[in-house]
């Protein structure tokens, strides 16, 4: 049998012949989900999917790797609990948390949505790089770093299955990538690598030699924050990674036969389902009698070509009527002309994450309104356009339309920063252009900031005014943003140090809200890009 083998270093596919499995050898069978994203009205036909393919290949084990929160109306009315009722009917064997589980990290609350999550779960929860300690909310849950009797609900770096009488281990691993894209808080991410090495370390330890990494971190993703291509190629003794957080679809399986230097090790196997629970993805992995991959078969099943099952609908029944009925509530504002949301992967040449938009110029008029009603000399307010995430048509306004703009329900900062501060937010905010990055922000009326992307990084600011008066490096400013940016989301180190030392007050008002409020106060919204930010290099 042959496999695609995808090496880091060179980009090209490798051919790789595997000897045939032998008749005593031992053969796990595998299905796995990932980045469900809230698509809570998925399940039923994945409920389907499941229950057909355990029909066909018997006993296995079930595993989700993270992002189950965020992205649809069905999240932000139930934090997780709706798709919680269906992964417990599924009966997830192991799940790890995903970036996006994070999200609703709140500075003085923590992450109340995410440990009810946990302690409501039917499986264990592992995060061999995650530490919990810290987090009061989490106290009740945390157990043993690696359990051959694992809980439902337990924190674990680890655990210990058996499948067929043969044990096997599960560790989990997320994305660094988390502490500047979401909202962690108190809970911290160390190397995975390393975390990935003492696992291996401790399971071979107890004779466990048939050892799964369930991971959040993307299949080819960043290499400064690491993949499982790169776990692959640099953790030895890994023999299968289950993986989530870049939406691949990786079918069939790839296969790893060597390391980060080009030597032959032993085999690892990777996989992933896609997005949004259009897949449930499949693998069979054939060991010898010393645990080392032999063989191995995967595909993934298309959820839509399964009928969904009719308990299942039954269950989401009330959650779609819930959200329903939110979506459908008009705001009581019309908007004139289209407020589109560009992306260079959808073939526009500009885009939010990389240029002035309509509605980043409304959606940061939206806050200072809202700031200025508790503390009138806030000055300006930005938004990170990695927050940004659907148009607005034209037409009467719903709830919906805005929760989709803005789905992470953040919350309205206030932060006093100097204007020296503040100039290398924007160079930091400036770092990746003209390609996208998510920390680029999109300012409010009155901004003008002035740039040159053919600059080296961190000299791109040509000039910066607000009210056609130069910033001030030794003044203090009072500025607007949410509370992810606040807190150094996205890269904003600078503003999370400000935050750290105290110079901010959440002031509560939540992003969509706050875009309603504003949007109610205009009646008929006409917006349109203004020239709040200027490239000059567009220019010449």
């Amino acid at each position: 049998m042959r496999f695609s083998c995808y090496g880091i270093a060179l980009g090209t596919a490798l051919l790789i012949t595997v000897t045939p499995a032998l008749a005593d050898n031992y053969t796990l069978t595998l299905f796995h989900t990932n980045d469900l994203h809230g698509r809570t009205d998925q399940y039923p036909q994945l409920v389907t999917t499941l229950n057909e393919a355990r029909e066909a290949y018997g006993e296995v084990l079930l595993l989700d790797a993270g992002d189950i929160f965020s992205g649809t109306l069905y999240f932000t009315e139930f934090a997780g609990q709706d798709a919680l009722e269906f992964m417990n009917l599924m009966g997830y064997d192991a799940f790890v948390p995903g970036n996006h589980e994070f999200d609703l990290g709140d500075p003085e609350e923590g992450h109340q949505a995410l440990a009810a999550f946990f302690a409501d779960a039917a499986f264990p929860i592992l995060g061999a790089n995650l530490d919990f300690s810290a987090a009061p909310e989490f106290a009740g849950m945390l157990d043993e770093s690696i359990s051959g009797d694992p809980q439902s609900g337990g924190l674990y770096d680890g655990i210990i299955v058996e499948h067929n009488g043969e044990p096997i281990g599960i560790f989990g691993l997320s994305t660094q990538d988390s502490k500047t894209i979401s909202s962690p808080g108190q809970i911290t991410i160390s190397d995975y690598r390393q975390a990935a090495e003492a696992m291996v370390a401790s399971f071979e330890e107890r004779g466990v030699n048939k050892i799964i990494a369930l991971t959040h971190l993307g299949y080819d993703s960043n290499p400064s924050v690491g993949n499982d291509l790169l776990l692959a190629q640099h953790v030895e003794g890994i023999d299968i990674i289950i993986g989530g957080h870049s939406h691949t679809r990786v079918s069939p399986p790839t296969l790893m036969t060597e390391n980060h230097k080009g030597e032959p090790q032993a085999p690892t196997v990777i996989g992933q389902a896609g997005e949004y629970g259009q897949h449930l993805g499949v693998m069979q992995v054939t060991f010898d009698t010393d645990g080392v991959v032999q063989d191995v078969s995967g595909e993934l099943l298309a959820t839509s070509e399964y009928d969904a099952d009719t308990d299942a609908l039954e269950r989401l029944e009330p959650y779609t009527a819930a959200i329903e009925e939110l979506r459908d509530t008009q705001v009581g504002a019309t908007v004139m002309s289209a407020l589109p949301n560009p992306r260079h992967g959808s073939g526009d040449s500009r885009s939010v994450r990389a240029n002035e938009t309509a509605l980043g110029n409304l959606i940061t008029d939206a806050q200072l309104y809202a700031a200025r009603k508790v503390a009138p000399d806030t000055m300006l307010a930005i938004q990170n356009s990695g927050g940004i995430r659907e148009p607005v048509e034209t037409g009467d306004v719903s709830v919906g339309d805005l929760i989709a703009v803005q789905p992470f329900g953040n919350r309205l900062t206030l932060l006093d920063v100097t204007g020296a501060e503040l100039l290398e937010t924007f160079e930091i905010a400036l770092t990746n252009v003209p390609d996208e990055n998510g920390g680029f922000l999109q300012v409010s009326a009155g901004v003008e900031l002035v740039y040159d992307s053919r600059e080296p990084v961190g000299e791109r600011v040509v000039s910066l005014t607000i009210t056609q008066q130069a910033i001030d490096p030794e003044r203090t400013y009072t500025i607007a943003t949410n509370n992810f940016t606040a807190a150094g989301g996205d890269s904003h180190a600078v503003l999370g140090a400000a935050y750290e030392d105290g110079r901010n007050t959440i002031v509560g008002n939540t992003d969509w809200q706050m875009l309603r409020d504003y949007l109610v106060s205009l009646g008929e919204v006409t917006y349109q890009v203004e020239g709040r930010i200027v490239d000059i290099a567009e220019r010449d």
